[in-house]
């Protein structure tokens, strides 16, 4: 008689693929979003308050607008997405992603330092506000996800 081990050996032929699916393609779909909304004048506005008091993006205020620094990120999101979904093809192209889309991430948690608003006042840390803080506190988790991913594709490379 079978026992749970190998009944949880037999879900996990099933599952480990298809989880490791769902966390490139989430991942993916994420930059799809959010790199297409930066062409519209609501994200490229919302941006504001987190580029122009960090002191590793604002200059890049003096090199574009507001929508031509959105726009360029736009790029740079769907690229990251792009690389993460070839994947499918080869994964030298998602350990870039995934690399890329850990340093993206670790700039965005660093809005948390610098960006006013982000912890509630009269409470201080580490109560943090819904927005910004709470926003850009999720950015752990896909830091992580991108590093995992990083990681991942890279041993696929080495293996292969």
């Amino acid at each position: 008689m079978a026992g749970w081990r190998d009944h949880a050996g037999h879900v996990l032929v099933y599952a480990e693929p298809l989880g490791r699916f769902g966390l490139y393609a989430s991942l993916a779909i994420v930059y799809a979003w959010f790199g297409g909304m930066k062409f519209t004048d609501y994200e490229a506005q919302g941006l504001v308050p987190l580029v122009e008091n960090s002191p590793l993006l604002s200059w890049f205020y003096a090199l574009f607008s507001v929508r031509g620094f959105s726009t360029f990120l736009g790029f740079v999101e769907l690229g990251i997405g792009l690389l993460i979904a070839l994947r499918l093809a080869n994964p030298i192209f998602s350990a870039a992603g995934g690399l890329l889309s850990a340093g993206l991430f670790v700039t965005t948690i660093s809005f948390m330092i610098s960006t006013p608003g982000v912890f509630v006042a009269e409470l201080g840390p580490p109560a943090i506000t819904v927005a910004p803080g709470q926003f850009l506190l999720k950015d752990v988790g896909l830091l992580a996800l991108s590093f995992w991913i990083f990681v991942d594709s890279l041993k696929a490379v080495v293996r292969s």
